[in-house]
């Protein structure tokens, strides 16, 4: 008997058919296997389907068997787990830089990642306050970018934008392009931002992913490691509140004792903190001082303030009046 041109790809259809349509709760029997083969215009015999199935395992594929009342093949372990696909699924419908036509996009390719019965449970809507898509479709590209410039060491060119109230878009300097070298991206108050040497104003500076546009990659070797030789990105990070510039400072902190978890879901675990007394600790850190850093501190209703330097405690209460003035 003559076999059909798809017979070569047996293997291929069978790996594929266990991943997609298999899982510990939907096994599928050798007649089934031989049925569904044989719609693809692919001839086979039991012995054989057992004997691919074994040359699967051997592969890597965890093709197990199971007996009893729901008999059957079907694949055990995966290299996404259910529980790690969902979270992954979660993080992309959440994710605020990620547009909405993309975050379908990939949802869909992670459906891939489970068979077609669990796909089902991936179907989930996750709602997270405030959480806004953004318009800028492009973003997702220029990450790959900023990622190759970084590994390559290379500087880059782009022009840098915001939008007016009828969506357009205003291009910052006139429309003229930026020239930075990229240190590295940071996720901060759900948006992307790249940390990056300034090639016109000689200083390290940041710059929201979803607002830059024509990215170009360039031949010129990455500049700023003269002026800054022990550059760490965390840190930048670290000092800047919603990535808001200003003034760098190294500050001191007075807070009690029952939130120290606060300043070390900040700044982190490495983070000392010296005790004052039976109820209070004090820390001091380097903060670029602005309005975002002095709103987290109001959020804190007074469990921790600022003791120094005198022209923090000044501008904490400036910030404080001035605030109490536009209630009155």
């Amino acid at each position: 008997m003559a076999k059909s041109s798809n017979q070569k790809t047996k293997l291929l259809h069978l790996a594929r058919m266990l991943l997609r349509q298999t899982d510990e709760d939907h096994p599928l029997t050798v007649a089934q296997i031989i049925e569904a083969l044989a719609r693809e215009d692919i001839k086979a015999e039991r012995k054989s389907i057992y004997d691919d199935l074994e040359a699967l395992r051997l592969f890597g594929l965890d093709v197990q068997c199971r007996k009893g009342k729901t008999p059957g093949w079907f694949i055990g372990s995966r290299d996404f787990e259910l529980p790690e696909v969902k979270l992954l699924m979660d993080a992309v419908q959440s994710s605020r830089f990620i547009t909405q036509k993309k975050s379908d996009a990939l949802i869909r390719k992670l459906e891939s990642l489970a068979s077609i019965h669990q796909a089902g449970q991936l179907q989930r809507q996750v709602y997270v306050s405030g959480r806004i898509k953004v318009m800028n479709e492009s973003i997702y590209y220029n990450v790959d970018k900023l990622h190759t410039a970084i590994a390559a060491q290379r500087a880059i060119t782009f022009k840098y934008f915001d939008y007016d109230i009828t969506r357009q878009k205003v291009f910052r300097r006139e429309g003229k392009r930026y020239v930075v070298s990229p240190y590295g991206l940071i996720w901060n108050s759900e948006n992307y931002y790249l940390v990056a040497f300034d090639h016109a104003n000689r200083d390290m500076r940041h710059y929201r992913v979803d607002k830059m546009t024509e990215i170009a990659v360039t031949c010129l070797n990455r500049e700023g490691k003269d002026q800054y030789p022990d550059f760490q990105l965390a840190q930048y990070g670290q000092k800047h509140f919603g990535m808001y510039s200003g003034p760098e400072w190294k500050v001191t902190l007075r807070g009690r004792r029952d939130k120290a978890g606060l300043v070390w879901d900040r700044f982190g675990q490495d983070v000392i903190l010296v005790p004052d007394g039976e109820e209070y600790f004090t820390v001091t850190l380097p903060v670029v001082i602005s309005p975002q850093f002095f709103g987290w501190l109001m959020g804190l209703d007074g469990s921790l303030t600022i003791t120094a330097p005198k022209e923090a405690v000044n501008a904490y209460r400036q910030k404080l009046s001035a605030a109490l003035e536009l209630l009155s």
